[in-house]
């Protein structure tokens, strides 16, 4: 589990596939410190599985289905890259519960400098727009983001300076495609909402005896 807050922007310094998996490498400025074998950190919100530290480089390894399903096979030497470790149980829910299981890629329509911001519009698939609601919380390369405005088919973010200078997102243009996870809570609200057939959770319950008459 994660909550969105970047710790830091690392830089890709190696990808190489041998056998089926892809071998990821790193460079850190200070998770490195932390890190252990076998811990999970978020990679552009993608959760992955520490393999391997060495100095300030840390090693990750990601299967085919991970590269088909993110903007992981993407990624090019040199590459700014968002980082964030697990949350700990005494650690601060700054942002919202983030999986690290990314949802759908996205990709950026337009990204507009308003004064000391930056607005961007994302492009989604339809399972993204459907869980999205203005002022809602949206990862987005594992950045926990607000939501300004909902459209048919993509939405608008504001990007503060504070946000641009400790992630990626302030690198990205026009095009370049992004991982987004949507919230969680709102993904088990639509579940418990009537479905197609217009029967909602508490329907489900009292037929299946669990509520009184």
């Amino acid at each position: 589990m994660f909550t969105g807050i970047i710790i830091e922007a690392g830089e890709v310094i190696s990808i190489k596939k041998t056998s089926g998996i892809t071998r990821l490498s790193i460079s850190t400025k200070t998770l490195y410190k932390d890190a252990l074998i076998g811990d999970s950190i978020a990679i552009n919100g993608v959760c992955l599985t520490v393999v391997d530290i060495s100095d300030k480089i840390i090693s990750f390894e990601l299967s085919d289905e991970t590269l088909r399903s993110t903007n992981l096979g993407d990624m090019r030497h040199g590459e700014k890259i968002n980082l964030e470790p697990a949350l700990r149980a005494d650690g601060k829910l700054g942002g919202h519960f983030v999986t690290g299981h990314v949802d759908a890629v996205g990709k950026i329509r337009s990204k507009k400098r308003i004064g000391e911001t930056i607005e961007i519009d994302i492009d989604a698939p339809p399972l993204i727009m459907d869980l999205l609601v203005d002022k809602g919380s949206v990862a987005v390369d594992g950045i926990s983001l607000t939501v300004v405005k909902v459209f048919k088919d993509f939405f608008r973010l504001v990007i503060i300076p504070h946000t641009e200078n400790v992630t990626n997102i302030g690198d990205k243009g026009s095009g370049s495609s992004v991982n987004l996870e949507t919230d969680i809570i709102g993904k088990y609200v639509k579940k418990f909402l009537p479905s197609g057939n217009g029967e909602g959770i508490m329907d489900k319950l009292n037929r299946s005896g669990f509520l009184g008459t």
